[in-house]
């Protein structure tokens, strides 16, 4: 089976990894494609090729089926223009092509904002920490007015935003300079902050949040239409370099099953969870494999694998989970090219 990865996050590495180990050599061909000529993810596919970086959906969409078409490609897992692709499956059916989305466009045009996604969830499927979205200084006051009543701490971010860019707690006691002398990340003087916004009286969403202070818990997952096949939760220690724990919090597992039958989730997404003063939070819902994806596998369930035997019909035996497993990644250098 041939399977084209479009451009997507270098994380997708550790997916082709568990896929080569788990099938037999010859099986699979992991085909990647990307708009970087030395993007990391080229390293450890069978075939690799440039994508154009600037065409409209309309164009991306039609290079794509060329592109099935020209390397005989039988599952395309796509990354880049996800939503769109999800639109138009009828496309690739056509040239004999499976198409593996997280889910409908709809649905992943709601989880890339925060704010709606939030405003969307039903409170019986999840609980979403308590927030507020705002777009101007006067709204933003008034948030944090509101919200300063019921929470000790509050915290920022964009309504749209990956990998935690933007978040930061609001410091009522120090100003930045203080910040920068003693180290302290993510945080941002709520004075600073506010006088920041006299220069910009309209910006995008943002989301004035209670803060949740306790644990954080990662959850990979491989569903098959909205059924969940398996998934795995990484406790996150909150301990500087304490790694994190393979967990099972009945709690977490409920929300992931319910969140994955409501939005109807397919093939390999991830889903994070934070505890506040009243309980464990969704944060949100990733529509592709994690950064900790390879820790999760680990655990003795390889996701990616389970992913694709479902998208071939077969039938499995859940996997069996080392739960109290501590994991941790460590970086590896690499030759991305010799200059000769």
């Amino acid at each position: 089976m041939r399977i084209w990865f479009n451009k997507t996050f270098s994380t997708i590495q550790s997916v082709f990894r568990n896929l080569r180990q788990s099938v037999p050599a010859g099986e699979i061909t992991l085909i990647c494609t990307h708009t970087h000529a030395h993007a990391t993810a080229f390293l450890a596919a069978d075939e690799s090729y440039l994508e154009p970086a600037e065409l409209t959906e309309q164009e991306y969409l039609e290079w794509c089926v060329a592109f099935c078409r020209q390397h005989n490609i039988h599952l395309f897992w796509p990354g880049r223009e996800a939503a769109f692709i999800s639109k138009h499956h009828e496309f690739f059916h056509a040239v004999g092509v499976q198409v593996l989305s997280v889910a409908d466009a709809g649905t992943l045009t709601l989880l890339h904002d925060k704010a709606d996604f939030y405003t969307d969830l039903d409170a019986e499927v999840a609980q979403a920490m308590d927030f507020i979205a705002v777009n101007n200084r006067d709204a933003f006051d008034s948030a944090v007015a509101s919200l300063s009543v019921k929470h000790q701490q509050l915290c920022v971010k964009p309504a749209v935003s990956v990998f935690g860019l933007g978040f930061r707690v609001l410091d009522t006691q120090r100003d930045s300079i203080t910040q920068i002398l003693k180290g302290v990340e993510y945080q941002v003087p709520l004075q600073e902050l506010r006088s920041g916004m006299v220069n910009t009286p309209e910006f995008p969403t943002l989301l004035v949040m209670e803060h949740l202070g306790g644990p954080e818990w990662s959850v990979d997952c491989a569903a098959r239409h909205g059924r969940l096949l398996c998934a795995v939760q990484r406790k996150k220690s909150q301990r500087v370099g304490g790694g994190q724990t393979i967990d099972n919090n009945a709690e977490i597992d409920g929300m992931v099953n319910r969140l994955t039958a409501h939005y109807r989730l397919n093939g390999l997404f991830n889903v994070q969870f934070k505890e506040g003063a009243h309980g464990v939070r969704l944060l949100e819902i990733n529509p592709r494999p994690s950064g900790g994806f390879g820790m999760a596998c680990l655990s003795g369930a390889n996701l990616a694998h389970i992913a694709l035997r479902s998208v071939k019909g077969e039938v499995f035996l859940p996997p069996t989970i080392r739960y109290g497993l501590r994991v941790n990644e460590i970086n590896t250098p690499v030759v991305m090219q010799e200059l000769l």
